[in-house]
């Protein structure tokens, strides 16, 4: 499996694939178990995703850390790729680690539709 580079290349995979609506599925159930208050409609629109992640992991980074890196836990996002990150910019970290959440996801997604 090659994972998508991109934020954009992650949704044309997954709408290829017909796979998106698993990945917002997957995403509300790794956000419920983590307590994070968001719940995306399964026809978001990939833009609106996108910001709506991204704000909610501005303000979990400033303000419940705690939460943060429990959200970070439960999905299962590679610790070693969330310490490669540059953290000076916490608008662009909160970027990139949204991005690593979704590919997460989309790991999850891509591969329980292989495998079952």
């Amino acid at each position: 499996m090659k994972l998508p580079a991109t934020f954009d290349e992650l949704v044309e995979t997954a709408n290829e694939l017909e796979l998106y609506k698993k990945l917002i599925f997957q995403l509300n159930k790794d956000l419920l178990l983590a307590n994070i208050n968001l719940d995306f409609h399964e026809d978001v629109l990939p833009s609106s995703l996108k910001l709506i992640l991204h704000e909610k992991i501005y303000k979990l980074i400033q303000e419940k850390f705690t939460e943060y890196l429990n959200l970070l836990y439960i999905i299962d996002v590679p610790e070693k790729a969330v310490k490669a990150l540059d953290g000076e910019d916490l608008l662009k970290l909160s970027e990139d680690v949204s991005f690593l959440i979704l590919k997460r996801e989309w790991q999850k997604v891509w591969f329980r539709n292989k495998y079952s």
